[in-house]
């Protein structure tokens, strides 16, 4: 099925590629005249038959934003927790010193948390945007080879 829809993004960028080689040139100039509503068309097209990888990386990057926030909420809510209980600790030196400790711990441990979510939701991101990087590469090499074939 993949390869389907590829083959037609093909088509359809071929299409636009005969629209530009074929259109009106306007004198002294290397600018053309293009009917804007039909390549806007082909366009709209295109990205219904892009890849589900490609639709998949927008999911991942709004997953990752919604983890970030939530991370930091958390954090936020942590950080309070540990401000009531220094408050409600402060009679004693040493218990309050230990309440900062944690404090700093529980809040690095939520920022180490929120990096490495980050991290592996972008090294996820990035590995599904090469494979897309190397199939479309492939295809321009297809549409390359094609065109010299044509020509």
């Amino acid at each position: 099925m993949k390869g389907i829809k590829e083959m037609e993004i093909f088509t359809l960028l071929e299409t636009i590629e005969d629209m530009l080689e074929n259109s009106k040139q306007i004198p002294f100039s290397h600018k053309a005249v293009i009917d804007k509503n039909e390549i806007l068309e082909i366009i709209k097209e295109i990205r219904l038959k892009l890849p589900e990888e490609l639709k998949q990386a927008q999911v991942i990057k709004e997953e990752h934003d919604r983890i970030i926030s939530k991370a930091n909420e958390e954090a936020g809510e942590i950080v309070k927790e540990a401000e009531n209980r220094i408050i409600s600790m402060i009679d004693e030196h040493e218990i309050t010193k230990k309440a900062y400790e944690q404090k700093s711990k529980i809040i690095e441990n939520a920022n180490d948390m929120a990096r490495e979510i980050s991290n592996g939701t972008k090294a996820y991101a990035d590995s599904i945007l090469a494979g897309i990087q190397v199939a479309l590469e492939d295809a321009l090499k297809i549409i390359e080879n094609n065109r010299k074939e044509v020509k």
